[in-house]
């Protein structure tokens, strides 16, 4: 096997990691907020709260390892990278979890996968073929297909907290593909831990503004800390590593499996149980990924200049 076949396979893992560790976002985020009937947490301290504990991690991360300033001309990037996932993806995702249920939002969810793509290629300059684009269709409908058919009736109707997730679908897939293209000349930890350092300017005055007024039950507090330290912080060290190895388009596929490792968790977290439709759409969901890794996808070279700079410490 090849050394680029063996990074593509170890991206895929590292991204398959990543995913695993995001499947418990949505469910976790919901549990910090509460519903409309009984709310808990405000989103915006959700958000702005777990991108204020990750950045506390970041800086003593970046300490201990010794990380170099990034360059100038990484600093753009990184800012959108900050916007679409500190910032964007946690906000919007926070306010609207609120309003509908998990399974409910894994239908928008279903999309991220084939944004992502997009905007990949677009920014890395790769062309994907027919193959990988109608493999990375079949498996964005059958995640969407499953989702509806799962949730019953709830899942055919829209809802206004539909608008929010769909911007958080774009804010993510503009996050990852800035972070991916980042993290081919940076560690992709270095590249999460200095956005969510960019971002304390705006997330820690937001975060003390929305601070809690009430005493929160120990589980809200638990499932803050799951989407602080997992969902924001380390979930990236494999997703943008992954992202890197793997190539943005096609890793970016795993993250069609993200519905189905939510469902699989549930289980004993939550007491739920799996059904053949959710095994059988599971499968058909993996087959298209694996399908769609033997597709082409040719790249051109991006010229992306590169400054040494002082270390922290």
């Amino acid at each position: 096997m090849s050394a680029d076949a063996l990074a593509q396979r170890r991206g895929l893992w590292l991204g398959f990691l990543g995913v695993a560790i995001f499947a418990l976002t949505l469910p976790f985020t919901r549990m910090a907020v509460g519903t409309s009937e009984a709310p808990l947490m405000s989103g915006l301290f959700v958000a702005m709260g777990r991108a204020v504990a990750a950045a506390a991690l970041s800086a003593a991360w970046l300490l201990w390892a010794r990380a170099p300033w990034p360059s100038r001309a990484q600093w753009a990037p990184l800012a959108m990278t900050a916007f679409g996932v500190v910032l964007g993806f946690p906000l919007l995702t926070s306010i609207a979890m609120r309003q509908v249920q998990a399974v409910h939002a894994s239908v928008i969810v279903g999309v991220l996968p084939l944004a992502t793509a997009a905007v990949g290629a677009l920014l890395h300059r790769q062309r994907p073929s027919l193959g990988f684009w109608a493999c990375a269709v079949a498996g964005s409908a059958l995640v969407v297909a499953f989702a509806v058919l799962h949730s019953g009736q709830a899942g055919l109707r829209l809802h206004p907290a539909d608008a929010l997730l769909l911007g958080a679908m774009l804010c993510a897939a503009v996050g990852y593909g800035y972070g991916a293209r980042l993290s081919q000349h940076m560690p992709g930890e270095q590249v999460i831990c200095w956005a969510l350092l960019l971002a304390v300017p705006v997330t820690l005055p937001l975060a003390v503004w929305s601070w809690p007024a009430q005493p929160m039950p120990v589980s809200a507090w638990g499932a803050f800390g799951y989407v602080a330290v997992f969902s924001m912080w380390l979930g990236f060290f494999a997703w943008y590593r992954g992202l890197a190895l793997g190539g943005t388009v096609r890793v970016s596929q795993v993250q069609l499996a993200q519905p189905f490792l939510s469902m699989l968790f549930a289980v004993p977290l939550l007491g739920e149980s799996l059904d053949v439709a959710t095994v059988v759409f599971g499968l058909a969901v993996v087959a298209t990924v694996f399908i769609g890794k033997r597709m082409p996808v040719s790249t051109s070279p991006i010229s992306v200049p590169q400054h040494t700079t002082r270390s922290l410490t």
